[in-house]
């Protein structure tokens, strides 16, 4: 996969004012890549990451996977073995509104992930969840399709691709 430099999001709030969102969340920052960005795919969960492993198994294409996990901290939505496959199926990056586990092994996958923290103990495994539906992140919609963009200072949502 070709490397594309990612807009600092400072640069992209500076630009494009009100046509962007930032999530209000301080999430963390975990795995090998400090920015990403791309297409967004949608997922509502909680504390079940049956689906984040399904949309994880499919190609990516650049995409990034943008969880609701209800801002849970009693159990790890995505881990060492999702994080693999996400750079297995060439996923741009995944956001976690919740925790995530084997965040060394994740530190040392070439993908970005931002979460609100870490939890040792594992999700369950029913199944239950929605996917590529709109979803709602401490106040910011986000939909399967709009632009996600990630960096050191924060996760910015666009409704199309942006420049600076």
């Amino acid at each position: 996969m070709a490397t594309t430099a990612v807009p600092a999001t400072a640069d992209l709030c500076d630009d494009h004012g009100e046509a962007v969102s930032v999530i209000p969340v301080a999430f963390e920052h975990f795995g090998a890549h400090e920015a990403f960005m791309g297409p967004v795919s949608t997922l509502a969960v909680f504390e079940d990451n049956s689906l984040v492993r399904s949309a994880l198994e499919e190609p990516g294409d650049g995409r990034a996977l943008v969880i609701d996990g209800g801002m849970s901290t009693r159990c790890a939505l995505v881990g060492g073995n999702l994080g693999q496959l996400a750079v297995d199926n060439d996923w741009a990056g995944i956001v976690v509104a919740g925790v995530i586990r084997d965040a060394a092994e994740i530190n040392e996958q070439p993908i970005g992930v931002r979460a609100i923290g870490t939890c040792p103990r594992r999700s369950v495994k029913g199944g239950m969840g929605q996917r590529d539906e709109p979803i709602v992140i401490a106040g910011v919609r986000i939909e399967p399709g709009h632009w996600i963009y990630a960096d050191l200072d924060g996760v910015v949502i666009s409704t199309s691709a942006l420049h600076t």
